[in-house]
């Protein structure tokens, strides 16, 4: 299985080992692809432990359960990466700018986010992130090209979610 955030490498070499604990996230857009991933396979609890300690007063484990299950993560667009190592040197916080395309209630959306990351424990976590664009998409039909961005036909694309 490929890994749903988009990487085109195997799910088990990709975000698996990260959401599984057997390798920490080695930076905050690593981070975010898991975060991603998780959300499409339904996996709550790393998603809540994922977020910064402060942040985590404002979610709960069922809170992520239920937006998870209601909702089918169709693609992950990564559209920028901060170079963490020269943002930790500044003492600022690490960004990740991203679009997420999902399914929910019968209709196709688009969110684009900026997330900010920080490192807590020795290890990345997601602290906020600001929402610049989420709207509902129209469903394309099966041989126009996907809404996605990849320039294939959606039949050949996120079509398979449906």
């Amino acid at each position: 299985m490929l890994c749903p955030c988009g990487s085109e490498r195997a799910y088990a070499q990709c975000c698996q080992p990260v959401i599984m604990a057997t390798t920490p996230a080695n930076s905050p857009e690593q981070l975010m692809r898991s975060r991603y991933t998780a959300y499409a396979t339904k996996q709550a609890e790393y998603i809540y432990l994922t977020y910064a300690h402060s942040s985590q007063n404002e979610n709960s484990v069922d809170d992520i359960a239920q937006w998870a299950a209601q909702t089918t993560w169709l693609k992950l667009i990564v559209h920028y990466a901060s170079d963490h190592k020269n943002d930790l040197a500044n003492n600022d916080h690490a960004q990740v700018e991203f679009s997420a395309f999902y399914q929910l209630q019968g209709k196709i959306w688009q969110m684009r986010e900026k997330s900010n990351f920080v490192i807590e424990d020795g290890a990345w976590r997601y602290l906020d992130g600001e929402v610049s664009n989420s709207n509902a998409l129209n469903k394309p039909k099966r041989n126009e090209v996907c809404f996605c961005g990849s320039e294939k036909k959606f039949k050949q694309c996120c079509s398979k979610a449906f």
